[in-house]
């Protein structure tokens, strides 16, 4: 079973969604949540069977799908696809479990399973046109979750969305099918399998071009500015599940995209890149923080706050050195972890009050402490407070990018400080003064159901902001591997100074630890 594991994995909450078709809606939670739990289950199971001192795919399988054009279904998993994996299946599961109150609350149950499954294939699949087909699919049920669930815009939020993301992942093809082509033209064979085309050293000329090809379907997903303005409207009008999954899951396509497709195959584009798309992040992080601080609707706060710290993801993946790329790994992981948190906070508040706005608040801490302590912990985590989950990633990706440039750095690190003032704010006006509300003196706490979602959330915050090692160590290994690749296959000066030759580090400093003994 374990050859198969990720198949599994992929088609599993597929195969059970059609089934609950037949399940009757009284006993739908009941199914969904048996489900997610037993697909979660399998995904700890891949997490203890991975070998965390291997640093290529683990778990492979290959079926022929159209062989005359080389595309074979190829799924595997190394340490940097293997967490948001788990984290998805993660998600999913406390998602379904702490569903409240809702229309239909069936088809929202299948069309979350459908979900899982293409959340599951993108971040496994390493044939590009399986890749590209999960990362399509993916759009259809979030479409259906924004514009059957959602709030008075969500016609035009949901529509928005789709035609965003899939204008941009049309440019990405003609990509795909353009390395494709080269690969025929090098071996005489069509393939579209990823490690395949990690074989090709391509002239900088074409990896301008098709660096360019992929930024458009990656960097509209991420969504990086100026691509970032269907973002607050999905959000906005998402129920709180889209919301959740949206924030922690879907944007990490983009960025896991880049580490996957566009750094190991483009290696000297990605060098010549740098530097404009390490401005973009930097505005990224600024110009939405600031965005974040003049909203007067809580959602709105944490949604412009969740594209403020996809910034610093970006940073750290285009330092180009392990040390960035590790920590916006992990960064995606903790920003899943924490923004996915804070979206189910806010869920919690709107299902009692029915409005996001944070006038209708105030003093909320004397009425809903238990809540009020989980919202401070997972505000404290999304500003990067030392000893919670982001602090680890941003630190590493600063750091990484810190030997790239120093000044770009310390803008983006000053820019960090702008999220501590409006997360502050935004807490102050909620929960501390006097309650003046009389709608809001008789609040209840938040309840079991809800608890079942917030404490295994704020559990993994403190873990993993104390004792990173289990992650970090798996992610580390893969990730040298990448750069290593990216430094064989630089071809300009410039490439091969920016980019850190694994080996003769490695050398160095067991040389100097030799010579210390």
């Amino acid at each position: 079973m374990l050859d198969h594991i990720l198949s599994i994995l992929i088609f599993f909450p597929a195969l059970a969604a059609m089934l609950g078709f037949v399940v009757h809606k009284d006993s739908m939670r009941s199914y969904g949540v048996a489900v997610a739990t037993i697909e979660f289950a399998l995904s700890l199971w891949l997490w203890f069977a991975f070998d965390s001192t291997v640093s290529g795919m683990q778990f492979m399988e290959q079926i022929a799908l159209v062989p005359t054009f080389g595309i074979n279904y190829i799924v595997g998993v190394d340490g940097i696809s293997l967490f948001i994996v788990v984290l998805a299946s993660f998600f999913t599961m406390i998602g379904i479990a702490s569903l409240g109150e809702t229309k239909d609350i069936k088809n929202l149950i299948i069309t979350l399973l459908f979900l899982q499954m293409t959340m599951a294939g993108v971040f496994s699949a390493l044939d590009a046109i399986v890749f590209y087909v999960f990362w399509e699919l993916s759009l259809v049920p979030m479409l259906y979750i924004i514009g059957a669930w959602g709030g008075p815009l969500r016609i035009y939020a949901s529509v928005k969305f789709f035609l965003y993301t899939f204008a941009g992942s049309l440019v990405m093809l003609v990509g795909m099918l353009f390395m494709a082509y080269f690969y025929f033209q090098a071996t005489g064979e069509w393939s579209f399998a990823i490690l395949d085309w990690y074989r090709l050293i391509l002239p900088e000329s074409f990896q301008l071009w098709l660096f360019a090809a992929f930024f458009m379907g990656f960097a509209i997903k991420v969504p990086m500015f100026p691509f970032h303005t269907w973002l607050p409207y999905a959000h906005g009008q998402a129920p709180t599940i889209g919301s959740v999954i949206l924030a922690a899951i879907l944007l990490k396509m983009g960025t896991y995209a880049f580490i996957r497709f566009s750094l190991p195959l483009f290696p000297d584009a990605s060098v010549y890149f740098m530097f404009p798309i390490a401005i973009l992040a930097i505005i990224m992080i600024i110009y939405t923080a600031m965005v974040a601080y003049a909203q007067k609707d809580i959602k709105q706060v944490v949604a412009y706050s969740s594209v403020s710290h996809m910034g610093v993801i970006i940073l750290g993946t285009f330092a180009l050195n392990v040390e960035g790329i590790t920590g916006s790994i992990f960064l995606m992981i903790a920003h899943g972890v924490v923004s996915g948190a804070l979206f189910f906070l806010v869920g919690v508040i709107y299902d009692r009050r029915h409005t996001k706005y944070m006038s209708e608040f105030g003093g909320l801490a004397h009425v809903m402490p238990r809540y009020a302590t989980i919202f401070g912990l997972m505000m404290m985590a999304s500003v990067g407070l030392p000893l919670t989950i982001n602090f680890v990633g941003e630190f590493l990706s600063l750091l990484g990018f810190y030997k790239q440039s120093h000044i770009l750095t310390l803008l983006a690190g000053t820019a960090i400080i702008v999220g501590a003032i409006y997360m502050l704010a935004a807490y102050k006006k909620m929960f501390f003064g006097v309650v003046t509300k009389e709608e809001n003196k008789h609040l209840p706490d938040v309840n079991k159901r809800e608890l079942i979602a917030l404490i295994p959330l704020a559990i993994i915050t403190v873990w993993l902001g104390i004792y990173p090692k289990p992650v970090l160590g798996t992610i580390n290994t893969s990730v040298e591997s990448v750069v290593s690749l990216m430094h064989e296959k630089a071809q300009t000066q410039e490439a091969k100074s920016r980019i850190p030759n694994i080996a003769k580090e490695a050398s160095a400093a067991k040389n100097s630890v030799e010579e210390a003994h």
